[in-house]
């Protein structure tokens, strides 16, 4: 027989280490090997087994000093009544993980379709749906109906699966358990019950609408309201609106991920909105107002005279509204696009040519500014140029 491996080196964990440094170290090895995570790997089964083994003896402040002072020989015959008291390893495992822990909640195998307990009740699935919204919808909020294919429950058997006029039975093969132990010696090995797969009941006689299942496939009409703000890649969650549950389980819930539509001339910035405007040169040169369409309806600006190219306007409180802090609104910041006619009649031109030819260089400073600037600039180039 193989020599009995230290119980603080299965665990991982120092002698000094606490009980709930044990506990800790317990529950990592025991997930990492459980046989329902690694399916037929006996080398897997036996490290399970030898976790749960350490863990009795550590976790029990008695037999741990007595495993401190005598070693393995402290639970042999003739130790006082130690040996042969182990319990099954699947049973230690659940009272450090709780009663009525499920195994792919732990594993990651729910998945959002949740696990299937003893009676055969699951958790239905969760759901995703991409909606695209228009601009206007997302920066204001609206409502939608949406029409999703959802497994509901079976109404011929009422969500439980079994035909009309009969009903489950205790599985056979486990008792009702869900569960069956294999094994001998000193430990007992338990695994799911492949009849009844764990649920401690099977369906003799299956519902012939659902097939069992206790839900069908339908297509619903979902009432969804869609909040003021939304931005593309945000999610609502619709609890209950997912996929039936199998043999009258919970339903899962529904997941809308939002994708909104570009706007023509609309662009966002969290709740702020930018608006690039035409303004026409004449009143770009000589001051006015402009009409400018905001999320609220027109708006009217007042433009300077001499106002310049790209120059920037705020229009207060004319954004989105923040829902999630209740802050107010944002702004709408107007960027100006000095706008020149264009398809200027003969007669047109020559009077612009009139006015033009009114005006003096002293008009333009943006020009005279530039100009100044790159004359200093060639005259350190020529100086860089003679050294």
């Amino acid at each position: 027989m193989a020599e009995k491996r230290d119980y603080y080196e299965i665990l991982g964990v120092d002698r000094s280490a606490s009980a709930e440094a044990i506990k800790k170290a317990y529950r990592k090895v025991a997930m990492k090997y459980h046989p329902d995570k690694n399916p037929g790997d006996q080398v897997a089964e036996d490290k399970f087994k030898e976790a749960s083994e350490a863990y009795e003896v550590l976790s029990d402040a008695e037999k741990k000093q007595r495993y401190d002072q005598f070693g393995h020989q402290a639970f042999g015959p003739g130790s006082g009544g130690f040996g042969g008291g182990f319990h099954d390893a699947s049973d230690i495992f659940e009272q450090v993980f709780g009663g009525g822990f499920n195994i792919n909640d732990l594993f990651g195998g729910g998945g959002g379709g949740g696990g299937r307990s003893r009676g055969g009740a699951a958790r239905g699935a969760d759901l995703r749906y991409d909606l695209e919204v228009d601009f206007e919808e997302a920066a204001l909020g609206s409502s939608r109906t949406l029409t999703l294919p959802v497994s509901t429950p079976c109404a011929a058997c009422s969500g439980s699966g079994a035909e009309p006029g009969t009903s489950k039975q205790t599985c056979p093969t486990c008792g009702g358990r869900g569960q069956v132990s294999s094994g001998g010696g000193f430990i007992q090995f338990s695994q799911t019950c492949p009849t009844c797969s764990g649920t401690g009941e099977i369906i003799p006689t299956p519902c012939r609408v659902c097939n069992g299942n206790g839900y069908v496939k339908e297509r619903t009409k979902v009432k969804l309201k869609i909040p003021a703000g939304v931005e593309s890649g945000s999610r609502q969650r619709l609890a209950g609106k997912g996929e039936a549950g199998a043999r009258g389980g919970p339903a899962g819930d529904l997941f809308i991920v939002f994708h909104v539509q570009d706007h023509a001339f609309f662009r966002r910035n969290n709740l702020d909105i930018l608006l690039e405007v035409p303004v026409p040169f004449h009143i770009a040169m000589l001051g006015g107002d402009i009409q400018v369409p905001t999320l609220h309806g027109d708006a009217r600006l007042k433009i300077p005279a001499g106002t310049q190219n790209g120059k920037l306007f705020r229009l207060r409180g004319q954004g989105i509204q923040d829902q999630a802090h209740g802050h107010g609104k944002g702004d709408q910041h107007v960027m100006v696009n000095i706008e020149v006619p264009t398809k200027l009649s003969g007669k047109e031109k020559k009077a612009m040519e009139k006015l033009i030819s009114s005006l003096h260089e002293n008009h333009f400073e943006e020009t005279i500014k530039l100009q100044k600037e790159t004359k200093k600039f060639y005259e350190r180039k020529r100086k860089l140029d003679t050294e």
